[in-house]
């Protein structure tokens, strides 16, 4: 399997080669649509999509899982099918914990999700397994107490590292962020932090340069290319409690854009959350808790690439 920042206020265009976004919509209400029961009067959100556009991850506390909010996925014929109706992804990925967050990796077996099961640093942590070719799941493995934190861990999304590995993007409320204030903490905001992972083992994080503000920022998920970034704020300039923010840079060494605001096409009154990009950078699937059938749906918005 594989996987236009809105003109707001007069802002200049984070990524100028792409077109404003579309008016979002739920993605059963967004063509090609989606099964009836893809959102449901439960929780669904954290939506993640693969490279070849056919699986698409979530999580869900609808009936029939394993316990709390569980992983769930759905799966089409083509990109120009809707999608199917979603099933639990079972053990051992899903416990009686809560287990979300869901990322399948660029190689399309290196599968990332978070729970709060026993036996992890603190409270929601990053585990790592692999998708076998049966569509199964190898036993996960706890990231360990370096990139994980006594606090909460969230959205983690892998680049691919020019010439060798990854770095792993998530957000977490450790104490020591962005804000100064949170000095001392057992945890403070969410800010968006990332790992080098060199073989198999991940280096100590460090805050995303140009990203984070002294208010929470979180669920983090970068374009293929590692050049556009996307992730939630509740920053001053927000349209509802939290919206989903872009930001850009010219090269994978250099330092983020001041992040954009989507604008109201994407945004409303309430919270979005976890953005996650198609492979192609066209389609933006997100959560929000806007008036709907659950408490959080996932919603869809796309652009066009310009010149194209």
């Amino acid at each position: 399997m594989a996987i236009s920042l809105f003109l707001l206020s007069g802002a200049a265009l984070a990524a100028p080669e792409f077109g404003p976004w579309s008016i979002a919509g739920r993605i059963e209400d967004t063509l090609p649509g989606a099964h009836p029961d893809f959102n449901t009067p439960s929780l669904d959100g954290c939506p993640f999509i693969s490279r070849d556009g056919t699986t698409f991850f979530m999580a869900s506390d609808r009936p029939g899982g394993l316990g709390g909010i569980d992983i769930w996925m759905s799966t089409r014929g083509s990109v120009n099918d809707p999608w199917g109706a979603p099933v639990n992804v079972g053990a051992p990925v899903n416990s009686a914990a809560n287990d979300f967050c869901p990322t399948l990796g660029f190689d399309g077996t290196r599968f990332f999700f978070v729970s709060t099961r026993e036996g992890g640093c603190g409270l929601a942590d990053i585990y790592e397994t692999r998708l076998r070719a049966d569509g199964g799941f190898e036993t996960p493995q706890n990231l360990g107490c370096q990139v994980n934190s006594a606090a909460d861990e969230a959205s983690p999304f892998p680049v691919a590292k020019p010439g060798n590995g990854i770095v792993l993007y998530f957000s977490s409320t450790r104490a020591g962020g962005f804000d100064t204030a949170d000095a001392g903490l057992a945890s403070g905001d969410s800010d968006l932090y990332s790992s080098d992972r060199h073989g198999a083992v991940y280096g100590a994080p460090v805050l995303v340069p140009g990203a984070n503000s002294a208010f929470a920022d979180g669920q983090p998920n970068v374009r293929r290319d590692g050049l556009e970034l996307f992730f939630f704020s509740n920053r001053p300039g927000t349209i509802g409690l939290q919206d989903i923010y872009g930001a850009s840079r010219q090269t994978t060494s250099a330092s983020w854009s001041e992040p954009v605001n989507l604008g109201p096409n994407v945004n409303s009154a309430d919270a979005e959350t976890r953005p996650s990009l198609s492979s192609d950078g066209l389609t933006l699937y997100f959560g929000s808790t806007r008036p709907g059938e659950g408490s959080t749906d996932i919603y869809v918005t796309s652009r066009d690439k310009l010149g194209s």
